[in-house]
């Protein structure tokens, strides 16, 4: 079971990892954003904007955390508790949410393409499925929980106060120029709420599945 989760937790990273670098190369080549299939803009611009979606965010945790797995899948403290509970909730909102919402608006082709596949559906689904089979577990409390939720909020707080200034919100329903503050605040408040009680799911989970290893 060990072997198991390093190769998958390994693999994973990969994927991430090989995404990350066909955006990136994307990006300086003047291609699609794997996000929002937009060309333009310069250098500075379309790499702040690509490190501030959420998309490429939940990714990352995703992949530090797969990283360290696939080196010592029984790691464990109270930080890294906060940290695999951040990866599994941020990377499972933005495989439902693009897939739901976005996907029908970002029309993608070739390198963006396989690039936004990497991002929205085998890292999702590969991240909760490892959750799911290896853990390790128990490894959640409600402290987990609440402190999970600081990243996310955080990152609206950042979303809304740069987009007063600058007017470019990496979503369309998080839009408070096109929508109107109220209707983006409520969007987002309903997408926290699903990730509250996916949250809740797993802490549940945590305690009921069977410990990977044991019998």
């Amino acid at each position: 079971m060990t072997r198991a989760s390093r190769w998958w937790h390994g693999a994973l990273a990969l994927v991430i990892i090989g995404s990350l670098v066909i955006q990136l190369v994307l990006l300086f080549s003047g291609g699609a954003d794997a996000n929002s299939g937009e060309t333009g803009g310069g250098i500075g611009l379309r790499l702040w904007r690509l490190f501030s979606y959420f998309t490429i965010e939940s990714n990352l945790f995703v992949l530090v955390t797969a990283l360290v797995l696939a080196w010592k899948p029984e790691v464990d403290g109270r930080l890294w508790r906060i940290v695999r509970l951040d990866a599994l909730l941020g990377i499972l909102i933005t495989g439902l949410v693009f897939a739901i919402v976005l996907a029908p608006q970002v029309h993608l082709t070739g390198a963006a393409l396989v690039a936004t596949i990497g991002f929205h559906y085998v890292s999702p689904w590969a991240c909760v499925v490892a959750w799911l089979f290896f853990g390790p577990r128990p490894r959640m409390t409600w402290g987990t929980v609440a402190g999970a939720f600081a990243w996310p909020v955080a990152w609206l707080v950042y979303i809304f106060t740069q987009g007063a200034f600058t007017r470019w919100y990496p979503y369309p329903f998080l839009d408070a120029a096109e929508l109107g503050f109220g209707v983006a605040v409520r969007n987002a408040s309903l997408v926290v709420a699903l990730a509250l009680v996916f949250a809740v799911l797993f802490k549940f989970l945590d305690r009921r599945l069977p410990v990977p290893g044991k019998h």
